[in-house]
């Protein structure tokens, strides 16, 4: 019985691995205080300019230098001692958590000043998330990364549902500058934690030079992903999950117009918006049921077309709740995708290309969603909010389907044993 348990909750066997388990216990508590400055800077941008206008140009603001900096820090990855890049990104991170609860602290507080240190924050998590990514593989074994990605989006989904239930609690109490004062200090025990790790140095040229880093660098990487057919289908199934099938954008219109929520807002959005990361989650605490499959091109291809087929689902309902059950099933599939597609980049990449690629993930994974909101939004307007939703459904089965049709031996792909 106990042996049937251990395969269905969470798979724990990288823990294990005492540098791995190192890396998670520091996500644990930078997941908390990340999602608590998460609320923080958008609460306190309309608390002092009384204009949404502005919380929407914050998310502008963070996108642009978390796009640039990931596709640099790939480079970066490659280039340097990945331990040392992670030590010092965290440094930045938490030097503007510090400014931020400074600036909070102020009796002058510039809307302006907390746009400029969001921007540097999202800058050095772009450099730090590869970093963060290409070093997993050397911490784990190779049939142990689905595992381990598992673990750390279980981290990720239960930080996404209670950061902001806390932070929503703790505002009245404590105020905005002491949440950034915890995310500051959460993040110094994690510069700690990485301070532990192994030292983890670049692969050597053949030549013996210093890897490049820049542009010309970030373009090699993707040529290598144009050029290794497993790794570009592996992203382009992101981008056909995410660009086609997101349908966040029409979820107020949804919830007022076909569930009957009333103007202004009310239950049916806030559970189209959490039923997503609800399913992901629960697919994360299961994750012993699929961590172990060796067929990972397949799981991938099954998980985004059952992503499609559900978002198909939710277009169709009519009953909010059947709604939410059929988004709850595409963000279990979300997250099997997620697990398979990272393993994948872990496995058939070579280490030295691991950092850019995993740049480019960084992207993929927060350009994505974005695409979408701008696709179905205005598709949404001309076609109705139904038939944007089914039609981008359809479109991403029968893309992927096509793409793993072109290119068969991401199907078949196992990683090495």
């Amino acid at each position: 019985m106990l042996d049937v348990v251990r395969r269905v909750i969470v798979d724990t066997r990288p823990l294990r691995h005492p540098a791995f388990r190192l890396m998670f216990t520091s996500s644990v508590v930078t997941t908390v205080g990340s999602q608590l400055t998460a609320v923080a800077v958008p609460k306190q941008i309309f608390d002092d300019t009384g204009s949404s206008s502005f919380v929407g140009l914050a998310g502008a603001v963070a996108f642009v230098p978390l796009v640039v900096f990931a596709l640099f820090g790939g480079s970066i990855a490659d280039a340097v001692d990945r331990r040392r890049l992670l030590v010092a990104t965290n440094l930045g991170i938490a030097a503007t958590s510090a400014g931020l609860w400074l600036q909070a602290l102020s009796a002058n507080r510039s809307v302006w000043v907390v746009l400029a240190l969001l921007a540097v924050q999202q800058a050095c998590f772009g450099l730090n998330s590869p970093a963060r990514g290409a070093a997993v593989p050397r911490l784990v074994p190779a049939d142990e990364l689905p595992a381990a990605q598992a673990l750390t989006s279980t981290v990720f989904f239960l930080g996404a549902v209670l950061g902001p239930l806390a932070a929503g609690a703790l505002i009245p109490w404590v105020g905005l500058p002491t949440l950034y004062l915890i995310d500051t200090v959460a993040l110094l025990v994690t510069v700690a934690a990485m301070l532990r790790l192994p030292a983890m140095a670049p692969v050597a040229t053949a030549d013996g030079r210093r890897r490049p880093i820049g542009p010309r660098a970030v373009l090699e990487g993707l040529q290598h992903l144009r050029l290794h057919g497993i790794l570009l289908v592996s992203m382009l199934a992101d981008v056909i999950a995410m660009v086609l099938g997101m349908p966040r954008a029409l979820f107020p219109e949804m919830a007022e117009r076909t569930f009957g929520d009333p103007p202004g807002g009310g239950f049916a959005l806030g559970l189209l918006f959490a039923a997503i990361p609800a399913g992901s989650l629960v697919a994360a605490l299961l994750s012993g049921t699929f961590t172990r499959i060796r067929r990972q091109g397949l799981a991938v291809t099954l998980a985004v077309s059952t992503w499609g087929v559900a978002v198909v689902g939710f277009g169709l309902s009519r009953s909010v709740w059947v709604g939410a059950a059929c988004l709850a099933v595409g963000g279990a599939a979300d997250l099997v995708s997620m697990v398979f597609r990272s393993a994948i980049l872990s496995t058939a990449a070579t280490d030295e290309m691991r950092g850019r690629l995993q740049g480019v993930f960084v992207v993929v994974v927060a350009g994505g969603p974005r695409l979408a909101d701008l696709l179905h939004g205005t598709l949404g307007s001309l076609l109705g909010p139904r038939a944007a939703v089914v039609g981008g459904g359809v479109l991403v089965v029968v893309a992927m389907l096509s793409l793993v049709a072109a290119v068969p031996a991401f199907r078949q792909y196992r990683p090495p044993a």
